[in-house]
């Protein structure tokens, strides 16, 4: 689902940004209370655990790959618009750091898996759950859903990105100068992907989350939940409480061990090929289309590129070293993120008080 550059046209590329900028900006704005209820070390953890996800690959029936998003479950527990936040820094940092991703079509790349994946999935959450209480064994359910929905419609968006490209840039002869997919191409091959294994490992991932908070640390549940009842509370009996950060931590060391476990999987997800791979046989093509030659390279300045740093000599020690520094690097990144966001809300109620005493 990460879409490479070249695929989308520069003036499609515009398109998505023009859309994820005022996303970013109300995001920044909306998640002052995370920043104000101390929970910015879950969201740096919650991002890097997205960034993660998204490093273990999963092979497809089609001989293609897909992998999980991690957007629902952050929605769940501390809102949308933090996951806006979480998972766009961590598609930046793949694509800038890792190769993974364009750098000119970030933007839509956000739109599918920042603001579709997380808004729908919580929405379907919502809905099923209901007033449901915290450990109810409805919400699991629930999240599993919604996890499911959401990363099949941000998969949907991508294929329809995709797949016109073809219908609005060609030459005169009708080449595609970008992505050469029609919509009869990306929409089956994303369904199929998605509606099958990465939507499992989605709601597997959601479900279970919920799950373990429900037993381990309903608190956690809670923020995003303030007013959902839990059975004896009232009579002050409260699920046993682990740190949310001990459990951030203990679930992120495991994943980067788990992480070469992506190198696994044979090939590569539909839409992301180098030029140089692409079956020009299959889509009707004499050579690769000029656009997609020419912009396929625009961000060449990727350290770990295609999370190794050693010309795939050792990949399994490449991919660790990449988990390793994407944690750091995306981590650093929410914290700073967290820090300006507590200064400007300080600075703006330092002015306030003054005006409301005169």
């Amino acid at each position: 689902m990460h879409i490479p550059d070249g695929y989308l046209s520069p003036q499609t590329c515009a398109v998505g940004f023009v859309a994820a900028i005022p996303v970013w900006t109300i995001a920044v704005r909306r998640v002052q209370r995370v920043v104000k209820n101390r929970h910015v070390p879950t969201l740096a953890v919650l991002s890097a655990v997205s960034f993660l996800v998204m490093m273990f690959n999963v092979p497809i029936p089609d001989g293609t790959t897909a992998h999980a998003v991690g957007a629902t479950i952050i929605a769940i527990l501390l809102g949308p618009w933090a996951a806006v936040l979480a998972v766009s820094v961590a598609l930046a940092f793949q694509a800038l750091l890792f190769g993974d991703g364009g750098v000119l079509a970030y933007g839509f790349n956000c739109v599918n898996m920042a603001v579709i994946a997380p808004f729908a999935g919580l929405l379907i959450y919502r809905l099923l759950s209901g007033g449901a209480e915290l450990t109810s064994p409805r919400r699991p359910v629930a999240a599993a859903i919604g996890g499911y929905v959401g990363i099949n419609l941000a998969a949907l968006a991508a294929a329809i990105e995709l797949g016109l490209q073809p219908t609005l840039f060609h030459n005169s002869a009708g080449v595609p100068l970008y992505a050469p997919y029609h919509l009869s191409q990306t929409i089956p091959a994303m369904a199929l992907a998605h509606l099958t294994v990465a939507g499992a490992a989605e709601a597997i991932l959601t479900a279970g989350v919920v799950t373990y908070l429900q037993r381990a640390n309903i608190g956690l549940l809670r923020v995003n939940h303030p007013n959902v009842p839990v059975p004896g509370e009232a009579a002050g009996r409260t699920p046993r409480r682990v740190r949310p950060i001990t459990i951030a931590l203990g679930a992120v060391a495991v994943m980067v061990v788990l992480t070469p476990l992506g190198l696994l999987a044979p090939g590569g997800a539909f839409g992301e090929d180098a030029p140089e791979d692409l079956d020009l046989h299959k889509y009707h093509l004499n050579a690769v289309p000029s656009g997609l030659n020419k912009y396929n390279g625009f961000w060449h300045h990727a350290i770990f590129n295609g999370y190794d740093f050693s010309s795939d000599s050792h990949p399994t020690v490449g991919y660790v070293i990449s988990a390793i520094v994407g944690i750091a690097v995306i981590g650093a990144v929410i914290f700073l993120i967290g820090a300006a966001v507590r200064w400007f809300t300080g600075r703006r109620a330092s002015h306030q008080e003054p005006a409301q005493q005169s």
